[in-house]
């Protein structure tokens, strides 16, 4: 007898579930802490609950994530440099730290407009390179020539060793700027996307599971992991097409609304006969307009650990997430403490959105591109949740505004 284990990865919890392949039955199911940013914890903890004399017999392995999603909600993807080659249609901003465009790019008929400017991607790429931690590059026409986009990859991975990912890689449909986004938020996306899949591999390969391994695409098809570990953008609504295809099996719904709420973000989708509804336009996440092809999905930055947060006397919801106060007070021995003893802020700090039950803390993820301030206050940060007061005390460098400021422009 065989069975199918499947991995759902989110904001605030991994899920695992065992299938029996023979009647498509569910054997067992576990939740677990998604744990940051060692996420392989989570995962192991998830497929401890499981029912452990039929994790041998797994033949088949699916894995189905909201990590790219809330990375783009969220704006925490990695630093990245844009290179545009050719007359790009400039339709708004990109999701990229800097860009720069050069001459080049093709025709329609993949004919060379201008030769392509080497010189200029040198001194770019050798400029910003200790500032991004990935290269994307998208030229003009690159669908029916990527020839400029080929040489400016290979010129730059020999320059910094970073990732460099092209935009014809990722979609042959016509529009530019959308392709350049495309290929930007890939390579945000690269680091948590290839941390995961092989925290997924690596636990996969500890337990001796002899099985296939295929991660949930955007659209409802799935994907092997290993060429998800070049295309993470594609797993963008990778874990709401999860749950849009589980919800409509459970429930003997071949047509019906599904809306999956998260800690991060709300999907609503939808799926017809059986049939997820795709859009045609590409997926859109965090205001961007990508090429990646997916279900239709409308997705809020709103979900069960949303920062709530007050400006101006106004209240906010997201687009970030926070760890609730009670997993705080559950996961570190001083917290509930430290919270008992949290002072209300004086009214005149009120617009700075200093709130007695916010706390602050280091993530875990490597941070890039400070000011003097805020290595000061990073110094200061640890790995257990510290108040606003006793984060001011310790920087005592800087007055509380700089703190404040420092603080709060980075989440």
């Amino acid at each position: 007898m065989q069975f199918s284990l499947g991995i759902d990865a989110g904001g605030t919890y991994t899920d695992a579930i065992l299938v029996r392949n023979s009647d498509s039955s569910i054997v067992s199911s576990s939740k677990a802490l998604t744990t940051y940013p060692d996420l392989i914890n989570g995962i192991r903890d998830a497929i401890d609950g499981l029912k452990q004399e039929d994790i041998g017999k797994v033949s088949l392995v699916s894995v189905s994530t909201t990590l790219a999603t809330n990375t783009v909600l969220e704006g925490t993807g990695s630093p990245v440099a844009l290179i545009l080659v050719g007359e790009h249609p400039i339709k708004g901003d990109f999701p990229a730290k800097h860009t720069v465009i050069v001459d080049g790019g093709h025709t329609f008929n993949g004919e060379e407009v201008l030769p392509l400017d080497v010189e200029m991607v040198r001194n770019f790429a050798l400029k910003v390179k200790n500032e991004v931690a990935a290269f994307a590059v998208s030229a003009f026409f690159s669908i029916r020539n990527p020839e400029h986009e080929i040489v400016i990859r290979t010129l730059v991975h020999e320059l910094t060793g970073m990732p460099v990912v092209c935009g014809h890689e990722l979609s042959q449909e016509l529009g530019a700027y959308e392709r350049a986004v495309t290929a930007a938020l890939n390579a945000q996306l690269l680091p948590i996307s290839n941390h995961f899949i092989k925290s997924v591999m690596d636990e996969i390969k500890r337990r001796n599971i002899n099985a296939k391994l295929l991660m949930l695409k955007c659209d409802g098809t799935v994907v092997g992991l290993k060429e998800a570990l070049e295309k993470p953008v594609e797993s963008i609504f990778s874990g709401p097409a999860a749950s849009l295809v589980g919800a409509s099996y459970l429930s003997h719904c071949d047509t019906c609304a599904v809306i999956d709420v998260g800690g991060t973000s709300t999907d609503v989708s939808a799926v017809y006969d059986g049939v997820p509804e795709l859009t045609d336009a590409g997926a859109m996440v965090g205001g961007w307009r990508t090429r990646v092809r997916a279900t239709r999905m409308e997705t809020s930055a709103m979900g069960g650990d949303s920062h709530v947060w007050t400006r101006s006397k106004k209240i906010f919801i997201g687009p970030r997430r926070v760890i609730p106060l009670c997993i705080a007070a559950t996961r570190y021995p001083s917290f509930l403490e430290k919270l008992q003893k949290s002072v209300t802020p004086p009214r005149h700090m009120l617009d700075w959105n200093v709130q007695p039950t916010k706390f602050f803390m280091r993530s875990g993820f490597n941070a890039s591109d400070l000011n003097e301030s805020e290595i000061a206050v990073l110094d200061v940060l640890g790995y257990e949740p510290m108040p606003l007061d006793e984060i001011i005390s310790l920087s005592k460098k800087y007055p509380s505004s700089i703190v404040l400021d420092s603080l709060y422009r980075n989440g």
